[in-house]
C-alpha cells in the first residue's frame, strides 16, 4: 500500500508496449500510464462516483505486479481542521 500527495494519470501508454499500465513514484505522488480506452473508463468511473481498479505490469507476465484501485469513501469532515 503506497500513500500519496497526488496522482497523475496519462493515456499516452500505446497497446502495442506490452503494458496493461505502468506506475511509478514521482516526488511525493504517484504517475500511471494507461491506455486511451482505460483513460475513457476511468474518466467515466469517476463521473458516476464508482470504484475502479488499473492492473500494472506486463501483458504477459503470469501474475500482475501491482493494482491501483481507486476506492470513493465516506466524506470526513473533521479532517485537517483549521
Amino acid at each position: 500500500v503506497t500513500g500519496a500527495s497526488f496522482f497523475v494519470f496519462s493515456g499516452a501508454l500505446k497497446s502495442s508496449s506490452g503494458y496493461f499500465a505502468k506506475s511509478s513514484i514521482v516526488e511525493d505522488g504517484v504517475m500511471v500510464q494507461i491506455t486511451a480506452e482505460n483513460m475513457d473508463s476511468l474518466r467515466q468511473a469517476l463521473r458516476e462516483m464508482k470504484d475502479f481498479t488499473i492492473t500494472c505490469g506486463k501483458v504477459d507476465a503470469e501474475d500482475p505486479q501491482e493494482h491501483v484501485h481507486i476506492q470513493w469513501v465516506e466524506d470526513d469532515k473533521n479532517f485537517n481542521k483549521g
